[in-house]
């Protein structure tokens, strides 16, 4: 995939299957952080407020992830697990079949805002 412009240019480059659920999700991402301006960085979109990135989302081959800060992972590890999702210390990957919650996609936008906001 070339680098991306925008949201738009990446959600239309990726997969056919997962288009919707990033549509989805970047809908998600921007009614949780209104105050955030959407950006490009390191070849996925994502959502930026000052100079900090809040979130970030991207395809692969078989699967979505989106990215938060890492503490907005560990305040939200019982939800991540009870949706029966897998994390990494920034991330959490995702199916098209097996999506993030939207309360739980909601709360971890929030949460990593709140993270970035106390850092900076």
């Amino acid at each position: 995939m070339a680098t991306p412009q925008d949201h738009d240019s990446y959600i239309a480059a990726v997969p056919e299957a997962f288009r919707p659920a990033l549509a989805h999700l970047r809908s998600l991402l921007a009614r949780a952080l209104p105050e955030a301006e959407e950006i490009v960085a390191y070849n996925m979109p994502g959502f930026r407020i000052g100079e900090a990135i809040v979130t970030g989302y991207a395809a692969f081959t078989k699967q979505c992830g989106l990215y938060v800060d890492s503490s907005a992972i560990s305040a939200h590890a019982d939800e991540i697990a009870a949706a029966g999702l897998k994390a990494t210390k920034t991330g959490i990957t995702f199916t098209v079949r097996k999506p993030i919650p939207d309360e739980l996609v909601i709360a971890l936008a929030q949460t990593s805002r709140d993270a970035v906001e106390t850092e900076h």
